[in-house]
């Protein structure tokens, strides 16, 4: 029995080709485990969202009510504001009419001054003529 280059060809080539075989047989079977790995991790993941997704539309839930609490509330405390911008706005009015009347007494109170160093001045001319009265009549006499 006589073996030929190309029967030593063929039995090389059908030892590579045995070799890729079992190369690709193990380079599928990790990529199925991965796959697998894989279909897991979003199988988790989803299930995951769907819990939280309940969880936020009981938080939105949650929170609309409470909006629609403070909302209610406001509603009831908006005539204090307005009151109060009233009240703001008259002591506004009174401070300004405050002001007027206190410029008013502190002119009437220069006026008072001016006419109290007046009447001063007034009584000072009335001693001294009297004084040089009561001279000119011992003079006379």
């Amino acid at each position: 029995m006589e073996i030929t280059f190309g029967q030593i060809a063929g039995f090389v080539a059908a030892v590579a080709f045995l070799i890729l075989v079992i190369y690709l047989c193990l380079v599928l079977i990790k990529l199925v485990t991965t796959l697998k790995e894989v279909n897991q991790t979003v199988n988790t993941l989803t299930n995951d969202a769907h819990s939280t997704l309940d969880q936020v539309n009981d938080l939105l839930e949650k929170v609309n009510d409470l909006l629609a609490d403070v909302n209610g509330k406001v509603k009831t405390i908006d005539p204090l504001f307005t009151a109060i911008a009233d009240l703001s706005e008259s002591v506004s009015d009174l401070n300004h009419a405050g002001k007027g009347a206190a410029q008013k007494v502190a002119n009437s109170t220069r006026m008072v001054g001016n006419v109290s160093k007046l009447s001063s001045l007034a009584a000072l001319g009335k001693k001294i003529f009297s004084k040089k009265k009561g001279k000119s009549s011992k003079e006379e006499i």
